[in-house]
């Protein structure tokens, strides 16, 4: 008989994933595998499926955990990633536009495979922003008061690598431009045989202005008769 709580999702986007080491979000939380999935609002198959899922859950919480009565007010774990965050009533974040979101977690580890059903082992290779096929399954809770529906993450399965999320660039945004200042490097003047040099013209180096060279001079070198002391009039003496 078929599972009518456990929805296998289309392609999908991963955010805040911990799919290989068990995370808590606040301290005293148990550690668990988990992550935000948004569901592009185009993906109306997925959508469909889910909102199924979620009904059928329902009806098992009627039956097995609410007394026969659905509870006038019910947690529903799947949100408008185009209106309000629940926690604090603050907008999505951009990534979350565009999409239905929702989280699902494990206290048990989880499969994550590549596109031949195969194990993933460099874990570098799966993060936030990634896209994935995801295999969930939604249930209902009665737990210290509180009643709705929660969601236990399966298996997943990375389709294609995507922007990472989490504030950070990668190498090709940050150095693969050639929109940048070029440093330009200062040639200084030669002096040759007594002749002026040649004032260069000022250049940019970063957008700064380098300052004229003035011309100088190589002044002629006096010798001095080690005989009487006085200067030795041009052509020299024979042997200084």
């Amino acid at each position: 008989m078929a599972n009518l709580t456990q929805v296998t999702t289309g392609t999908v986007r991963l955010s805040y994933a911990h799919l290989f080491q068990p995370y808590a979000h606040q301290p005293g939380q148990d550690a668990k595998y988990s992550t935000t999935i948004l569901v592009p609002k185009s993906d109306i198959a997925t959508k469909q499926r889910i909102d199924e899922a979620v009904n059928a859950a329902i009806q098992s919480g009627i039956s097995e955990k609410w007394g026969g009565q659905r509870p006038p007010i019910l947690a529903i774990p799947v949100y408008d990633g185009d209106g309000a965050r629940p926690s604090d009533g603050m907008p999505f974040g951009a990534e979350c536009k565009g999409h239905w979101v929702f989280t699902a977690s494990s206290k048990q580890p989880i499969s994550v495979v590549d596109m031949n059903i195969q194990p993933i082992l460099n874990q570098s290779e799966v993060y936030s922003g990634m896209f994935a096929r995801v295999s969930v399954q939604f249930f209902p809770y009665n737990s210290n008061g509180k009643k709705g529906i929660g969601c236990g993450l399966g298996p997943v399965q990375k389709v294609s690598d995507g922007e990472p999320l989490g504030g950070g660039i990668s190498a090709e945004a940050a150095f693969g431009g050639t929109n940048f200042a070029q440093p330009v490097q200062q040639v200084l003047p030669v002096q040759s045989y007594g002749q002026p040099a040649q004032a260069m013209q000022p250049v940019q180096n970063y957008g700064q202005p380098v300052q004229p060279i003035q011309p100088t001079y190589q002044q002629p070198v006096t010798q001095i008769d080690p005989v009487t002391g006085l200067p030795i009039a041009p052509g020299g003496v024979m042997g200084i």
